[in-house]
């Protein structure tokens, strides 16, 4: 048994999400700081051998023209670096507005810690992933 993660991959955090062992369930975990990059990887495989992850869902920012812009390379150039994972890319359009969305619902003020917009859009990236394999 194993669980996913997901990754928001932003320029200054990376907010996670995990799966339950039975890939139903997404739940937000915590977010890191992107730099320096070398802590972050080392954090991410850190997070993903304690929760036996085997596999992480990235998301990839596509533009809504459906072309990779700046901050999709990005993502896609920093996930290669993640070693010794089944890594899997999810179109994350208007995630983070969901996730603001979802946070003001729930009556949490994100505006001082932008981070849990980052695990929101991980746990969102997350739930649309097991979803599609259900």
């Amino acid at each position: 048994m194993y669980k996913v993660m997901a990754l928001d991959i932003g320029t200054k955090r990376i907010g996670i999400a995990l799966s339950d062992f039975l890939l139903v369930m997404a739940s937000g975990h915590s977010y890191i700081q992107r730099n320096p990059e070398q802590e972050a990887l080392k954090q991410i495989q850190n997070i993903a051998a304690e929760n036996k992850v085997e596999k992480i869902v990235v998301g990839i920012p596509i533009n809504m023209d459906g072309t990779k812009g700046f901050q999709a390379e990005d993502c896609l150039e920093f996930s290669k670096k993640i070693a010794g994972y089944e890594i899997i890319y999810e179109d994350e359009r208007l995630t983070s507005d969901t996730a603001e969305e979802n946070l003001r619902e729930r009556k949490i003020d994100f505006r001082k810690e932008k981070g849990l917009v980052d695990v929101e859009s991980a746990r969102l990236i997350l739930e649309q992933y097991l979803s599609r394999k259900q």
